[in-house]
C-alpha cells in the first residue's frame, strides 16, 4: 500500500507523517513564542510502506494519528517538514 509523495516512498513498515501545527495560543489566550512551543504528537499519514511479509501495514494515507513525543526522524522535502517512523511508533488512529 505504498504511496509516493514528493518523491519519497517508504519501505517495509515505515510511515511518513506530516506533523500537525504547534499551538499558537494557550487555552487562556496567551501567545506562545516559538521557543516554548511543544512538539506536536499528532499528524496525518502521507505515505505508508507495504509492511513486513507476515504483518501488512494497518495505517493508510489520510489517517490522523497520535505518536510518541520522540518518535520518528525529521526530514524536510521541498520546504515541508515530515517525520518518518516505524508503524509501531504510532500509538493510535484518531477518528
Amino acid at each position: 500500500m505504498a504511496k509516493k509523495q514528493s518523491g519519497i516512498t517508504p519501505l517495509h513498515d515505515r510511515v511518513i507523517v506530516k506533523p500537525a501545527a504547534a499551538e499558537e495560543k494557550s487555552a487562556g489566550g496567551i501567545i506562545i513564542p516559538d521557543t516554548a512551543k511543544e512538539k506536536p504528537q499528532r499528524g496525518e499519514v502521507i505515505a505508508a510502506g507495504p509492511g513486513k511479509i507476515d504483518e501488512p501495514t494497518t495505517v493508510k494515507p489520510g489517517d490522523k494519528v497520535l505518536y510518541g513525543k520522540y518518535a520518528g526522524t525529521e526530514l524536510t522535502v521541498e520546504g515541508i517538514e515530515y517525520l518518518i517512523m516505524r508503524e509501531s511508533d504510532i500509538l493510535a488512529i484518531v477518528s
